[in-house]
């Protein structure tokens, strides 16, 4: 084994090598956490949680990557879960939870992790509360991204999109020079399949009905931060920094 990890070093390059030593020095200063991120589609969680494992070195953890990951690795957890999928059926709690407790050995999560979109239950949330406690720690801060539904469909059914490039638009916010088409190309815009109302309406129903009552149960545990997630990210940004900071 160390041989072959040190043919692996020896083919990284030099200024590579000093930035991850660099990295792992600035991180060995910084204090663990274990976050866990909720919010409705279109809170801005994935533009803050890039931000958040950068400054405090932690390893993100989203579920719906890592079961494909397992299931592609094809470990002993990623062969039931695929087993499961075949046969039409949700994959089991116990399975994402023993999933997340796997990706917590390596070296990447040593600071702690950001879980995205789990626990959706307050069953799952209980089923990793059990796993943490089996490692003797705890998840130190769960950030809600509130927001108002009326502002979410505003920012959400807004998004256009260039196909071919990827480029964005919004209605309010970035409008192309000419409704409906590309400012560089001019070939038309389409809307995401997700980004109308209806779909972002049931999307937001499943959310409260389901995830709401998890930030009770952690609510409960006084480990709740309530970010104002309507407010431009940079703002956000610096709200996540003084509750992280506390």
């Amino acid at each position: 084994m160390a041989s072959s990890s040190s043919v692996n070093l020896e083919d990284l390059d030099s200024i590579d090598l000093m930035n991850e030593l660099l990295r792992r020095m600035k991180c060995s200063t910084k204090p663990d956490k274990r976050l866990i991120l909720i919010g409705p589609p279109g809170s801005g969680k994935g533009t803050q949680s890039p931000i958040i494992k950068d400054e405090y070195c932690l390893c993100h953890l989203a579920t719906g990557d890592m079961l494909r990951a397992a299931v592609a690795a094809k470990t002993p957890l990623g062969v039931k879960a695929k087993e499961a999928m075949e046969n039409g059926q949700l994959v089991s709690d116990d399975l994402v939870v023993g999933i997340i407790d796997e990706a917590l050995k390596k070296p990447s999560c040593q600071k702690g992790f950001i879980l995205d979109g789990f626990p959706r239950t307050v069953v799952q949330a209980q089923k990793l509360d059990e796993m943490l406690q089996h490692r003797a720690v705890k998840v130190d801060k769960v950030l809600n991204f509130a927001i108002d539904d009326s502002i979410l469909e505003e920012r959400i059914t807004g998004r256009w999109i260039h196909p071919t490039s990827g480029r964005t638009y919004h209605t309010k916010y970035a409008p192309p020079k000419v409704p409906g088409v590309d400012d560089v190309t001019g070939e038309p815009l389409i809307q995401r399949k997700d980004d109308t109302a209806a779909v972002l309406k049931s999307r937001l129903e499943a959310f409260h009905i389901q995830t709401e009552p998890v930030i009770d149960y952690y609510s409960k545990k006084g480990i709740v931060a309530n970010l104002h997630a309507e407010k431009p990210p940079k703002e956000v940004t610096t709200e996540v920094e003084k509750v992280l900071s506390s």
